[in-house]
């Protein structure tokens, strides 16, 4: 049988109050629309339509060409929603159609196969789930343990209040029912809007089967509405994706104040400190450990690091590094296998070869260091004169004194070693000795005469 999803966006989330489109907002560093869209996908469910209306142009360039996009130009309730993309599904004698919402990030690919599973010959099944406090959800009405009808909060009696049982907006038809049935629907509710809700009670009238799958885990029907929500749903994301990542060998001191993205990649016997933050495509290799205050973001880190409370994006670092702390890597940077970084330096666009240091206290910006290099404290390279910015070249095992000025564009030969104080313009050559012989002067009695 085949298996179609309609994925709805339209809507504009004015409580989010924002000018993105609701299900364009992230948690844990991926769009909630991604998140529904995986899941479907993970479920069997390969053709996805997705319903855009405000900020279509933002769902679009989330998605990019993996969905088929129908565009609901007035939002006129989730009915109408499917009735729009029902108008570009192509007929097809047997079909299972899965609708759902793009607001409910924690939905799981295998409830929703859980869901296909269960819905058999029905003409539409339910997912469903139970809460102690139900409110504003709507609620399913069951008749001797059918499905009888889903009634919304602002139109149920003070009995269907009381109800526990929910719906949780993800449905599953036969596509030649829903065809059929959704024409008929109407805007006779509180809402004034085509309820999909409606074709369950339909359904139950014309004895065609219907059925819900209730699932145990009622975090998965949290839908996205406003900021609060939002917060709740990254909070429980955030405890899945850290549980996962414990049990595949992870080591956490504080997994509440550990914050992973979605797309991180960690190997067993890394170890994470807190708070930590690892975001984007960040990278971590065996036995690193990453200490409290520190943040990645699409990092690239080798193995049997030691990193603390240090600041890394967009760089690539290799094996037995030491960072930190208070280090920042900018992006661009490069280090070699054994190299140190030490507390307040900052390294930007640089490659800094094997076992080179930048023990504390410099700025490298657009340099290329070679291996066992020594940078002495509060040494900078100098690379940007208003208007370009210019390399600095420190060839292998030369020795750079402290408070050392490069200004590029400028070359340190191998060997070579640079005295302290020093303000270099020129190349210089390798195995040599550079320094400034500037005369001290001094004043005495200066300031009793002031």
């Amino acid at each position: 049988m085949e298996k179609v999803a309609i994925v709805l966006a339209a809507g504009k989330g004015t409580r989010m109050k924002s000018v993105h489109a609701k299900a364009a907002h992230t948690l844990c560093g991926k769009p909630m629309i991604s998140w529904v869209c995986d899941a479907v996908r993970e479920a069997g469910y390969d053709k996805i339509y997705v319903v855009c209306g405000h900020r279509a142009d933002e769902i679009q360039e989330i998605l990019g060409e993996s969905v088929t996009y129908v565009l609901q130009e007035k939002q006129l309730g989730t009915g109408h929603a499917v009735q729009v993309a029902l108008e570009v599904i192509p007929d097809l004698d047997e079909a299972e159609v899965l609708v759902t919402c793009g607001d409910t990030p924690l939905l799981r690919g295998e409830t929703l196969q859980h869901l296909s599973q269960a819905h058999g010959d029905s003409a539409v099944t339910v997912l469903s789930t139970e809460l102690e406090t139900p409110f504003g959800y709507g609620r399913i009405i069951r008749k001797d343990g059918a499905v009888s009808a889903i009634v919304e909060e602002k139109d149920a009696t003070e009995d269907q209040k009381k109800v526990r049982e929910i719906n949780v907006g993800t449905y599953v038809f036969r596509l030649a029912f829903l065809k059929k049935a959704i024409s008929a629907l109407d805007t006779n509710n509180a809402q004034g809007e085509f309820y999909l809700t409606d074709l369950i009670a339909a359904a139950y009238a014309e004895g065609l089967g219907t059925a819900a799958y209730i699932m145990t885990n009622a975090n998965e029907s949290l839908g996205v509405n406003n900021r609060a929500q939002l917060a709740k749903a990254t909070l429980l994301m955030q405890e899945r994706i850290n549980a996962h990542w414990m049990a595949q060998g992870v080591g956490m001191i504080n997994p509440a104040m550990t914050f992973i993205d979605a797309q991180v990649q960690l190997r067993p016997d890394v170890f994470l400190e807190a708070p930590v933050a690892l975001k984007g495509q960040t990278y971590i290799g065996e036995g690193t450990r990453i200490g409290m205050n520190s943040e990645l973001r699409d990092a690239k880190v080798g193995r049997d690091c030691q990193i603390d409370q240090a600041v890394i994006c967009e760089s690539v670092v290799g094996n037995e590094v030491k960072i930190g702390p208070f280090a920042y890597l900018r992006p661009g940077t490069e280090l070699a296998d054994q190299v140190k970084v030490g507390h307040y330096v900052e390294i930007k666009n640089s490659h800094v070869g094997q076992g080179s240091k930048v023990p504390h206290l410099s700025y490298m910006g657009d340099a290329d260091i070679g291996a066992g290099v020594n940078i002495g404290c509060g040494s900078i390279t100098c690379n940007y004169d208003g208007q370009k910015k210019y390399r600095t070249t420190i060839e292998d095992r030369a020795f750079i004194g402290s408070n050392t000025n490069l200004i590029a564009p400028v070359t340190i030969g191998e060997h070579a070693y640079i005295a302290a104080g020093s303000t270099i313009r020129k190349d210089v050559a390798g195995e040599s000795l550079t320094f400034m012989d500037t005369k001290v002067k001094s004043r005495d009695n200066w300031n009793k005469d002031k």
